[in-house]
């Protein structure tokens, strides 16, 4: 139980890698409010994790959208101790310059944007005690590949916001730490792929040392790890969980 009366945000927490983080959080102790623009999909993640779980619909990259969440998350809980920035899109594969301006404007609003309004919205809050602030970024950011150009370069802007954040909150013991997956069994798997075909997971495991994908449960083992007292002297970091691919 090692979040044990501590309270924690997830945005993107009704799906994917961010269910595997509010399941874990739960299990561990935390009362979770589950942040999602699918209204349904977080009231029914809350409703299954218990543990005084709440849920909210939210867009991450409409200011407006953030604040109301704020607000709501530190009326509910008092004190937020824990803030995971998980919510995250992509473009589908193809060649840069081919990459629409609504496409690039929607990947670093969701992916980028998200961080600084949560930020704006809950830093002056969370200053108060201190408490732990989580990105979710990609292997993406650390080893780009061709065709995700665009995808890449949001990643990578969140690990530098990642540690430029941890310098800044660091008298504040407020810790700001990254987690860079690679793909993984989530709705965004085939987008990654550009196809979700027995031949192209062959072709993408074989990049993986490990052999397989990141899982929503290695992702919430990390995260939870990284929240808790246990990482205490760890802020700025950018923890891979991509099975040896970056190596």
């Amino acid at each position: 139980m090692r979040l044990t009366g501590k309270t924690a945000i997830v945005t993107g927490g009704a799906s994917g890698f961010g269910a595997g983080i509010v399941r874990k959080f739960a299990a561990e102790g935390a009362r979770v409010l589950v942040v999602d623009i699918n209204a349904d999909g977080a009231a029914a993640m809350a409703g299954e994790v218990g543990n005084g779980a709440l849920s909210i619909a939210c867009n991450v990259a409409d200011g407006a959208s953030v604040a109301e969440m704020a607000a709501f998350a530190i009326k509910e809980f008092g004190q937020v101790d824990i803030l995971v920035n998980n919510a995250g899109i992509t473009h589908l594969p193809k060649p840069m310059e081919d990459v629409t301006e609504d496409e690039f404007d929607r990947v670093f609003a969701v992916n980028c944007k998200s961080v600084y309004l949560t930020a704006r919205a809950l830093v002056p809050h969370m200053k108060a005690k201190g408490g732990a602030i989580l990105n979710v970024a990609s292997t993406a950011g650390l080893s780009p590949r061709p065709r995700l150009n665009w995808y890449n370069a949001s990643k990578g802007w969140m690990i530098t916001a990642t540690k430029t954040m941890a310098v800044e909150l660091a008298l504040s013991k407020l810790r700001v730490n990254a987690l860079c997956p690679v793909a993984g069994e989530t709705p965004l798997l085939a987008s990654f792929m550009g196809e979700d075909t027995p031949e192209m997971r062959t072709k993408f495991l074989s990049t993986i040392p490990l052999g397989r994908f990141s899982t929503p449960e290695d992702m919430g083992n990390a995260a939870c790890f990284l929240c808790s007292d246990e990482a205490s002297m760890i802020t700025g970091v950018a923890m891979e969980v991509d099975g040896g691919r970056c190596i």
